[in-house]
């Protein structure tokens, strides 16, 4: 019980980490233009979240920090399916508990304009106003390259020290290519935290951002289940990957 407590802790400290930085250089440095961290800023903090945690709480939870890398690896048996569950929580927490902190210092500024708070959303709600279809295949194909990247990069035949590189520049690529498109989500917690503050319309879309990176992340996991089917597995559940 002990060990499963600490995990949870360390997922929901890790998802926390994660909204805070990614979604935290949005919503306060790349407002204001003399700072230009713009887009490759944004998209750099999100990756470098993840890559950070990776090194921090790996060995205690495997650091997915994302529901659907959570079920992606799930479906390719690299997690413990009665153990997906209180990972889902522990990362909505920690993604709420972080937006929640965001929302407090950026409402603390004299005259603050929250915006869209960095949440995620399609048509009217889009940064590059994309319709819902842009945003379906963004959001499925991004979710599915990136959990493909983490299976890969965390497979026993690869340099386990490397895994946390290679994926904190793979969030970052996806973020490059999707924030114009939904303000970059391929994670359901944290488009989660952010919508509660940003708004009802944010709320209203929110499930689009839950079903459809979600079924990215099984389509991932079914498929590198199938490519890496005849390779040996030398690691337990307890060795999974790091997420976002």
């Amino acid at each position: 019980m002990f060990d499963v407590d600490r995990a949870l802790a360390a997922e929901a400290l890790g998802t926390f980490w994660l909204v805070l930085g990614g979604c935290g250089s949005a919503v306060l440095a790349a407002a204001f233009p003399e700072i230009g961290i713009g887009l490759l800023g944004v998209s750099l903090a999100f990756g470098l979240s993840v890559l950070t945690m990776a090194y921090a709480i790996g060995p205690i939870s495997g650091c997915h920090l994302n529901p659907a890398v959570t079920l992606g690896l799930v479906v390719a048996g690299r997690f413990e399916q009665s153990r997906a569950a209180g990972y889902v929580v522990a990362q909505v927490v920690g993604a709420v508990v972080a937006a929640f902190v965001l929302y407090i210092v950026a409402a603390g500024k004299a005259g603050a304009n929250l915006g869209n708070f960095a949440a995620n959303g399609f048509g009217e709600l889009s940064p590059g106003s994309y319709g819902a279809l842009s945003g379906l295949l963004i959001e499925l194909v991004m979710t599915f390259m990136f959990v493909l990247v983490i299976l890969g990069a965390t497979s026993p035949e690869a340099p386990a020290a490397m895994a946390p590189i290679a994926i904190g520049l793979a969030l970052t690529l996806v973020h490059l290519v999707s924030i114009p498109v939904t303000n970059g989500s391929v994670n359901p917690a944290r488009s989660t935290g952010p919508a509660i503050f940003a708004g009802w319309p944010y709320l209203i879309q929110l499930p689009f951002f839950w079903f459809v990176p979600i079924l990215g992340a099984i389509g991932a996991g079914a498929v590198w289940k199938w490519l890496a089917e005849e390779q040996p597995v030398s690691r337990g559940a307890e060795v999974t990957a790091p997420g976002s």
